[in-house]
């Protein structure tokens, strides 16, 4: 385990060097409490091949829809004309768009059996059962009773819903870009969460896998942020995290540090 506290950003939180204690602690949901791997992935997109009898291994039909999925997730909000970003698109509505630019690009007419709104439902099942991290249970349950705890995911209702309760997770607040009608890290998203929790974000830490997403949103939103780095990645963006852990069970470990 190691943590780097790094709060102490004029005006922000933790202006005195270390982050302020929170009230609420929020998550995201994909890649931080629960694993989402490409390699995961690519077997349901294997599944998908197989049901529909294309003409493509899983790496190449992966490869070709992760082009148009990026894409989606590039022109999806607009940070700065938030009010010019596109009219919102759930996931499962974008995924089944990506797979029939696909079907288009390799000729699988009606005459297939190339079905982009089933290839559409299989990649939304997909997200209603991962694995959860083996430090989640614990990290939450540290944490219960000591700060409010929320979750906002970039995700849609049908697979966020069913994928915390299959795992036994109760949070005191839990919003989706679906619910929220946003995808972080737009403002709006984090203002859908802090309404949610009835706590303002200098008394919020935002838990979260991406530079972008989760670490640029929460630090524009004026929350402390902190970064699960599980994988030594490193900081290649501004602006850095107020907090890098690599196991969530840290958490209660700065609680108790900055606590005294």
């Amino acid at each position: 385990m190691a943590v780097t506290l790094r709060s102490g950003r004029p005006g922000g939180p933790g202006g005195s060097g270390q982050p302020a204690l929170p009230e609420a602690i929020a998550f995201d949901c994909y890649r931080t409490l629960f694993d989402n791997s490409h390699d995961d992935w690519k077997l349901t997109f294997g599944e998908i091949i197989e049901a529909q009898e294309l003409p493509l291994d899983s790496e190449e039909l992966w490869k070709r829809w992760r082009k148009y999925e990026v894409e989606f997730r590039k022109v999806r909000t607009d940070l700065g004309r938030p009010y010019n970003s596109p009219p919102f698109k759930s996931y499962r509505q974008a995924w089944t768009e990506c797979f029939q630019k696909v079907f288009d690009d390799l000729g699988l007419g009606p005459e297939t059996r190339a079905d982009a709104a089933a290839a559409g439902h299989r990649a939304a099942m997909h997200m209603t059962d991962r694995p959860i991290f083996p430090d989640t249970l614990e990290a939450l349950d540290l944490l219960k009773g000591r700060v409010k705890l929320g979750l906002f995911s970039n995700a849609d209702n049908e697979g966020l819903r069913p994928l915390l309760a299959n795992a036994g997770l109760e949070f005191d607040f839990v919003a989706s870009s679906e619910s929220a009608q946003v995808y972080k890290p737009a403002l709006a998203a984090f203002e859908y969460l802090f309404k949610g929790l009835g706590i303002g974000p200098e008394k919020t830490w935002y838990v979260g896998d991406q530079l972008f997403d989760d670490v640029l949103g929460g630090y524009r939103a004026g929350a402390t942020t902190v970064w699960i780095n599980r994988n030594g990645a490193e900081v290649d963006r501004e602006p850095e995290p107020d907090i890098e852990i690599t196991d969530l069970r840290e958490l209660s470990e700065i609680l108790e540090h900055i606590g005294g």
